[in-house]
């Protein structure tokens, strides 16, 4: 989820951990966790100086090992033990470690419910889970939140009765996405009487009833659509062309990095007066008929790579970066 998402639930976390009778009655022990659990909500993502090295770095470590089973733990006993300093009790200790645990371990957990993923069994596999559930940022979690934490910090309402009734509510919005996920990839499926070959995948939009639809065919093209309301509108198939520099584009750390992250690419290739480009992109994201989740490779005449990016950029941008780093004059054609 998003960094203002991860932030309200570990304030709602703070919240909830008034219902420890020691964290409850002690307020500097209750301070203490108060700063563990936000920390916590917010410390796997603190993988995100990787892009200080370059985008290649951040997209293969991004919600990668930092959200690993192993990561979960060292983010859990550092922040426990840089913030035990300032616990009042050596009974406290466990408090912390137990509320910490549990911030850290929420954010990867609902990390795996949107489209992005996380590897969240290594060491075991360094396989990208995304149940494709729980939009980025959700509307419905961050405004619940939001309206708990003000009940509590104005005093209309005791955290021991809103923030349970808060998680109870979140469980059955999770429970309730989860089986129309599912009854939406049922429906789609019968509907289009689709070959074992083909894969659907169903993915979620901050709307409850509207979702992005990815069908994956056996020559490896795709058909991108949406299902709205009961209605199945497809809009676009995208499909990868035959091209030399396609395969050779595979080694470039730009193309690699990507490839290593997502399993649903499509390469174009276009011929430019200067060279050659091409472009890869994650069939996953489109918006507004564009895909900004690409990698790029210049080439010059010679096959040579003159200019490369990962990441998300729109497509005003993406060529001017590119042609600032391949110092051309040209307007992309």
């Amino acid at each position: 989820m998003d960094s203002a998402s991860h932030f309200v639930i570990g304030v709602g976390l703070a919240g909830l951990s008034q219902l420890d009778p020691l964290v409850q009655t002690d307020p500097a022990l209750s301070t203490v966790v108060m700063i563990g659990v936000i920390a916590g909500s917010q410390a796997p993502d603190f993988d995100t100086i990787s892009r200080l090295k370059n985008n290649e770095t951040y997209i293969r470590q991004h919600r990668g090992f930092s959200h690993s089973i192993p990561a979960i733990m060292f983010w859990t006993v550092i922040l426990t033990a840089l913030l035990y300093l300032f616990v009042p009790k050596p009974s406290g200790l466990l408090h912390l470690l137990g509320w910490i645990f549990l911030a850290v371990s929420l954010h990867v957990f609902m990390d795996l419910f949107n489209t992005y993923g996380t590897q969240a069994l290594r060491p075991f596999s360094k396989k990208w889970i995304s149940w494709n559930i729980i939009h980025i940022f959700d509307p419905f979690i961050f405004i619940t939140h939001v309206i708990a934490v003000l009940l509590w910090i104005t005093g209309m309402a005791e955290p021991v009765v809103v923030f349970p009734s808060l998680y109870a509510c979140l469980f059955l919005y999770y429970v309730a996405r989860t089986i129309y996920h599912r009854w939406i990839d049922v429906t789609v499926s019968r509907k289009m009487s689709l070959p074992d070959d083909d894969t659907l995948t169903v993915m979620p939009t901050v709307r409850f009833r509207y979702w992005h639809l990815m069908l994956k065919r056996a020559d490896g093209s795709y058909e991108l659509g949406s299902y709205i309301k009961g209605q199945i509108n497809w809009l676009e198939t995208v499909s990868s062309d035959e091209h030399p520099l396609i395969e050779q584009s595979k080694s470039h750390p730009s193309v690699a990095a990507l490839l290593d992250f997502s399993y649903h690419t499509v390469a174009n290739v276009t011929t430019h007066d200067w060279g050659t480009e091409v472009r890869w992109c994650d069939a996953r994201y489109r918006y507004r008929k564009q895909y900004p989740f690409v990698a790029i490779v210049f080439y010059n005449h010679q096959q040579q790579p003159i200019a490369s990016y990962v990441g998300w950029l729109n497509d005003r941008k993406l060529y001017k970066r590119l042609y600032q780093e391949a110092k051309l004059n040209l307007s992309p054609s």
